[in-house]
């Protein structure tokens, strides 16, 4: 008997996609047969890039993997999951306070809608990172290059120049 196909949705707001969540990417690619980088938008955020800024900078970076795609979506996770046919969720796990959170929105997700989650831990170098922190310390004229991709980092730079809330001198 064959297997069934195996359709993964990412979901993230990814205000900045990160070396983790590429990580992430990286190592589910021979878990799934399609992995859909699904980018929220979420209205209890306040984000940086642009929901299409998010997905130009992730699709530059899934250039080079055949069973992954980006798109956005603008409702309810699980409710873009069954609209796109995922039968699986996939999350990122950095530590244990993510696992407690990710652990009850994994049961809430499959009470609700049926639909599975698997985890996936990123390497120990990412453990620490999150987008906010990174938005946070590069506002602050402090050295990410080595926590994002370096297409990502030279974005992150232009955007917070053009905002002109933070000191140009700081982002030089």
């Amino acid at each position: 008997m064959a297997r069934p196909f195996i359709r993964a949705l990412f979901p993230g707001s990814f205000d900045p996609i990160t070396n983790g969540h590429l990580d992430v990417i990286h190592r589910s690619l021979n878990l799934f047969d399609e992995l859909i980088v699904g980018v929220g938008n979420s209205p209890l955020k306040n984000p940086l890039f642009t929901l299409s800024e998010r997905v130009e900078l992730i699709a530059e970076l899934i250039t080079d993997m055949p069973n992954v795609r980006v798109q956005s979506y603008d409702c309810l996770t699980t409710e873009y999951a069954a609209g796109i046919g995922a039968t699986v969720i996939l999350r990122g796990l950095r530590n244990l306070t993510d696992v407690q959170y990710e652990f009850q929105l994994a049961m809430t997700n499959r009470a609700v809608a049926g639909i599975e989650t698997v985890f996936v831990m990123t390497c120990e170098q990412y453990g620490f990172t999150s987008s906010a922190l990174i938005r946070e310390i590069a506002a602050l004229g402090g050295d990410v290059s080595n926590l994002i991709p370096q297409c990502v980092y030279k974005k992150l730079r232009e955007k917070l120049k053009m905002s002109g809330k933070y000191p140009a001198d700081k982002l030089d």
